[in-house]
C-alpha cells in the first residue's frame, strides 16, 4: 500500500485568504468595485430610486465582500476591519431588502456606512504605526467620513440630487482606493516582493 509521502499538502482556507487579501489588485479591484456603480449614477442620473437602491445594495455588498477577505492580510488587529465587512453587508441587505424604500432612508443608511466605515479604518489607520503608505490610507478613512457627514447632512430631495450626491462620492473615494492600491504595489516592488508576503494596508 501506498505510503502519504505523496499527499498534497492540505489548503488553509484562512491563508489563502491572507494572500488573496495582502495582493494590490485585490484593493484595486475593490477600487473599481466602487468607481463602477459611482460612473454609473453620474452618467445615468434619471435613474429610479427602485434601481437606485439595487445598485447601491449591490454595491455594499460587493465591498463588504472585498473588505472581509482584506482583513485576513493583516498580521494586526483584525477586528476593525472585520466590523467595516459586516457594516457595509449589512448596510447592503438593508437597501435590497425594501428597495423601494425613502430616499431619507437610503440617505441615513449610506451615509451611516460610510461615516463608521471612515472612522473604523481612521483608527487602524492611527494605531497602526508601521503601516505602508500611512497617510493615504487615512486620506482615504478621510474621504470617508466627510462622504458620510455630507450625505447624513445635506438629505436630496429627489432620486435625481441623491444619485448626483451618491455618484460623487463614489467616484472620489474609488480614485482615493485606487491610490492606495497602486501605492501598495509601489511599496511591494521597492522591498523586493514579488508575492504577497507582506501585510497589506488596512481596509
Amino acid at each position: 500500500m501506498a505510503g502519504e509521502a505523496g499527499t498534497a499538502p492540505a489548503v488553509d482556507p484562512a491563508d489563502q485568504l491572507a494572500r488573496l487579501g495582502r495582493s494590490w489588485t485585490w484593493l484595486l479591484g475593490a477600487a473599481i468595485a466602487t468607481l463602477v456603480p459611482g460612473i454609473l449614477a453620474l452618467v445615468w442620473p434619471d435613474v429610479t430610486l427602485h434601481v437606485l437602491a439595487v445598485l447601491i445594495g449591490l454595491y455594499l455588498l460587493v465591498i463588504g465582500g472585498f473588505r472581509f477577505v482584506a482583513v485576513f492580510g493583516r498580521d494586526s488587529d483584525r477586528v476593525p476591519g472585520l466590523i467595516v465587512a459586516v457594516l457595509c453587508v449589512l448596510g447592503g441587505v438593508l437597501c435590497l431588502r425594501n428597495p423601494l424604500q425613502t430616499i431619507s432612508a437610503l440617505s441615513l443608511i449610506v451615509g451611516a456606512v460610510w461615516l463608521v466605515s471612515g472612522i473604523v479604518s481612521l483608527y487602524s489607520a492611527i494605531a497602526t504605526k508601521n503601516m505602508p503608505h500611512r497617510g493615504v490610507v487615512m486620506a482615504v478613512a478621510v474621504l470617508g467620513i466627510v462622504a458620510g457627514i455630507v450625505v447624513l447632512a445635506l438629505p436630496a430631495e429627489s432620486a435625481r440630487a441623491l444619485t448626483r450626491l451618491l455618484g460623487l462620492w463614489l467616484v472620489l473615494m474609488g480614485l482615493a482606493e485606487a491610490a492606495a492600491a497602486l501605492a501598495w504595489r509601489s511599496a511591494l516592488r521597492r522591498a523586493g516582493i514579488t508575492g504577497h508576503d507582506a501585510s497589506g494596508p488596512a481596509a
